[in-house]
């Protein structure tokens, strides 16, 4: 129960972070960020102290020891990836267009005769 009103509390926090940035309308931009930030750093530092807070902690750990462990491809391989798929939209874009223009041609010219030219 203690957990759910702490993060309860969090989320008033940003909402009155959020709340101040568009009280703070005739401030200094300034002003209005910090008073989002404000209420994100005391929303956060609020439900770190809960149980799902502490877990949440715990899994973004984990996340970056796994994101460690990725092999990321190199430069060029990244360059080659990029290539086959632009290729392949390109490729695609000229068959659907062909496709659509074939379908056209035969439903209006010849089903329907709408555009006799």
């Amino acid at each position: 129960m203690a957990d759910k009103i702490k993060f309860a509390l969090a989320l008033a926090l940003v909402a009155a972070g959020v709340m101040g940035f568009y009280l703070l309308g005739e401030a200094a931009l300034i002003l209005r960020v910090l008073s989002v930030l404000a209420g994100l750093i005391a929303g956060t530092a609020v439900a770190w102290f809960t149980e799902p807070g502490q877990r949440f902690f715990v899994f973004g750990q984990e996340a970056w020891t796994e994101t460690k462990k990725v092999a990321w491809p190199a430069r060029k391989e990244t360059v080659q990836t990029t290539g086959v798929v632009f290729a392949f939209v390109v490729l695609m874009a000229v068959f659907l267009w062909l496709t659509d223009k074939s379908l056209e041609w035969a439903l209006y010219d010849l089903v329907l005769g709408w555009k006799k030219s």
